[in-house]
This record gives structure tokens, C-alpha cells and sequence, in this order.
């Protein structure tokens, strides 16, 4: 499905005030690290994806929207990973808006990285001093070597078509035990003031965060919630998504596909009571 363009911009008139985009990105969670299943193929035909990548092996190509069946992020996927949070999140937001209107995400996403991956004046000190393993780097390449500047050059051109309503993140895994932890926040909030700057958006855009396996569920990064939940007092635009009661994997640091499935709902019911309170 292959979308006309129009002229590009956020504000511009020509761009479908009913067509709502989201971008999301951050690390394994987000790009997908649960089972596909049966029921995350059956996807409303109004939840798009923008392809930011040739997939050869699911018949898409880059720069063309599709029906966000998962994968969405990237090509990969197989019997035990592929389901991100961004499925469920895009396919609760149509189940529960008028029929006129579309949603579309665009997901970068890269696992194990560090949020600085994301920061465009610090990714290439991150990138060279981290020596990543050769599948690191091999995902990093799929972006340009460049996810942030990835993730804007395609969301200018989606901004063609439709309207940039939020921002979706899930990430803080990698960061959780390093010595600067506590700057989390700083860097998420540079980050969203660069996003803000460089797409022209709305400054009240949300950006919604989610929690990381928690406690309860035996979640082996669940003391970096503690400093997610502190985002909010540093930028009034993020809401901190709970996942609580969100089911992990043996690894206690992903999600299973039941829990993948709530915290995008959960993640889709925060946005759309911030839609009902047109603060966007």
C-alpha cells in the first residue's frame, strides 16, 4: 500500500488531519522480543506501518505504508520473537476511534542499546567506544548507522501524508546499572526537544514511556523504573506507562506476548484520554 504524497510538513494543509502518526523507538522490547501469534495477525486494515526498510522476506519496501502486521520494526522474526508493543498499541488506537480516521506508526528500534544510540550529538561517541558484537552493528547499519537521523528522514516524509501525533518509548534496559543512570531522564528529554525541533511538531506532543518488566514479575532491570517514573517532573509533556501485571519471559527482562499486548494497551488507553482532552 502505497500512500501519495503531498507536501511535506507538519502544519501543511494538504496532509490528513485523519491519517494520525505515531514514532515510535527504543530497545529489544520495542522492536520486538515475544512470540508472534495468531491473533496479532488479525489486524484492522486502518493500523498502518511505514516501512523504513526493504524486507525482501515480508514483501515490503521502504518508504511504503502496509497493514502493521508484525514484524514492525525491522525484517526479523521467527517462532520466538517479532511482537512489539507497538502492534497491540496501534490496533487498540483504531479499534477505538471513529472509522475515518487511520493511524500509522513508524518503529526504529535496535535491542541492547543505550538511549545515547538515540541522541543525535552523542550516537557516534556511544557507537565507537561501546565495540559492539557484529550483530549490533549489522542492526545499526539498517539505519544508516544513524537511527535517530533514520527515524526523522522518515517521519518527514510520512509528515507528508498525515499529522505526528505522539511519541512511544520503551527503552532503559541497557542503562539500568551504568554510572550515569541517573541522567536517564536528561537524555530522554534532549532526545524529544531534538525530535520537537527537527519535525516542526506540536510542543505539547506526548511522549508516552513505558516501565520495564517490573519487581513483581522478577524483572532483572526493574530498579530503572524507579528513574523512568521520574521523567514527568523533568518534562510535563511524558506519561509513564505501568507494567504492572505485564508477564515476563524466563529471562525477566521481555515481555511474553500476553504482556507485549497490555502494555500496548495500555500505552493506546493513555493516548487516547490525552486525544479526548485534545491537549494535541
Amino acid at each position: 500500500m502505497l500512500m501519495g504524497n503531498t507536501t511535506q510538513g507538519q502544519h501543511t494543509t494538504t496532509s490528513d488531519p485523519n491519517f494520525h502518526i505515531y514514532l515510535c523507538f527504543g530497545q529489544s522490547n520495542m522492536e520486538g522480543f515475544a512470540p508472534i501469534e495468531e491473533e496479532d495477525r488479525q489486524v484492522n486494515p486502518r493500523a498502518l506501518v511505514f516501512q523504513t526498510m526493504d524486507c525482501d522476506n515480508l514483501k515490503r519496501k521502504k518508504g511504503e505504508w502496509y497493514t502493521a502486521v508484525p514484524p514492525l520494526a525491522n525484517c526479523y522474526y521467527n517462532e520466538k520473537v517479532g511482537l512489539s508493543p507497538s502492534n497491540s498499541f496501534v490496533n487498540t488506537l483504531v479499534k477505538s476511534l471513529p472509522d475515518s480516521i487511520k493511524v500509522g506508526i513508524i518503529n526504529v528500534a535496535v535491542a541492547g542499546c543505550d538511549i545515547r544510540l538515540f541522541d543525535k550529538d552523542q550516537y557516534q561517541q556511544y557507537f565507537d567506544t561501546y565495540d559492539p558484537d557484529h550483530w549490533f552493528r549489522n542492526k545499526i547499519s539498517a539505519y544508516q548507522n544513524h537511527p535517530y537521523q533514520h527515524l526523522v528522514d522518515f517521519a518527514l516524509k510520512a509528515q507528508k501524508q498525515g499529522v505526528i501525533k505522539g511519541i512511544v518509548l520503551h527503552q532503559g534496559e541497557t542503562n539500568n546499572g551504568t554510572p550515569d543512570r541517573e541522567k536517564w531522564p536528561e537524555y530522554v528529554q534532549k532526545i524529544y526537544l531534538d525530535l520537537i525541533t527537527d519535525l516542526a511538531l506540536n510542543k505539547e506532543t506526548p511522549l508516552l514511556v513505558g516501565e520495564l518488566v517490573d519487581e513483581q514479575q522478577g524483572g532483572v532491570e526493574a530498579t530503572m523504573n524507579v528513574v523512568i517514573q521520574t521523567l514527568p517532573s523533568k518534562l510535563k509533556q511524558a506519561h509513564v506507562i505501568s507494567s504492572e501485571g505485564c508477564k515476563a519471559q524466563d529471562d525477566n527482562a521481555h515481555f511474553t506476548s500476553e504482556g507485549v499486548r497490555l502494555l500496548g494497551q495500555r500505552y493506546a488507553e493513555k493516548m487516547l484520554h490525552l486525544l479526548d482532552e485534545e491537549k494535541i
